[in-house]
């Protein structure tokens, strides 16, 4: 498998609609980047929902963590109201087991199952829409550009939360979640030829909420330290969407109804502003 490799950087945080950019909206190449934050991705679904009820076409795909979950979906041509079931269907032993590693304490594996069950045992290839995925060798620290290879393998590295899921080794590299060093994946589809970028962003807002075993203190851990990044990774965007995600966890997968309207709402207030 072929990968690009970038040291991880930062820009200026922006939000909202770049009114001088989007300028010729529906002629443009959009490029989609779907961020990660772990259940919050139901947010995502909505945004599909809001992007196909305004005929917006998508030339290209990026996602990080839940966002290539959601992402590996879309490129393969599933419509929202499909993902949005295998959503609200999911519950935490669907999407991951118990394991005897030093390096975690669960396996991600059944991720990769469900997008074999799902879609097949496919490779970016194969995909619809031209499909990228960002994880972290977590050696180097360098951001892995995945866009080769086993699509299952790749979400399962691109959302593989340091400390609670194990690693996943792809061509000699040991990979975790890509939100370490890009989580709102904007430069994968710079690099596709996307001339007009949406990215959602699920870190924007977060609840104080006293954490209550160790994988909620290790998801709110990395919480923190996604929401101090992507606020300097968004500079590219000529469309950001931000839904207040504030009054969710991260970890309550009973929460995905309210989830998908909170990101279907906000990717429309965003839209009216250039359609």
């Amino acid at each position: 498998m072929n990968v690009t490799v970038k040291k991880s950087g930062s820009g200026r945080a922006m939000a909202g609609v770049n009114k001088g950019v989007v300028k010729g909206f529906k002629n443009r190449k959009i490029g989609l980047a779907l961020g990660g934050g772990a259940v919050l991705g139901a947010a995502h679904i909505g945004v599909l929902k809001a992007l196909k009820e305004n005929d917006v076409s998508i030339a290209c795909l990026a996602g990080t963590s839940v966002g290539a979950f959601v992402g590996a979906f879309c490129a393969f041509g599933m419509e929202w109201e499909e993902i949005d079931k295998i959503a609200r269907d999911l519950k935490w032993l669907d999407v991951s087991r118990v394991s005897i590693s030093q390096y975690g304490l669960l396996s991600n594996r059944k991720l990769g199952d469900l997008i074999i069950e799902h879609v097949g045992d496919v490779s970016f290839d194969q995909a619809k829409i031209p499909l990228a995925m960002v994880a972290t060798d977590i050696t180097t620290g360098e951001k892995v550009v995945l866009r080769e290879g086993s699509v299952a393998s790749a979400v399962m590295a691109s959302s593989c939360i340091p400390g609670i899921f194990v690693p996943v080794e792809m061509d000699g590299r040991l990979l975790v979640d890509g939100g370490i060093v890009e989580n709102v994946p904007l430069t994968p589809l710079q690099e596709m030829g996307a001339d007009l970028i949406i990215g959602v962003d699920l870190n924007s807002g977060r609840r104080d909420e006293r954490p209550q075993n160790i994988v909620e203190v290790l998801l709110r851990s990395f919480n923190f330290m996604l929401a101090s990044a992507t606020r300097l990774q968004t500079e590219e965007a000529d469309i950001l969407i931000q839904p207040d995600l504030s009054g969710f966890n991260m970890y309550d997968m009973d929460q995905e109804g309210d989830l998908f309207e909170a990101g279907y709402l906000e990717a429309m207030k965003m839209l009216r502003k250039v359609l």
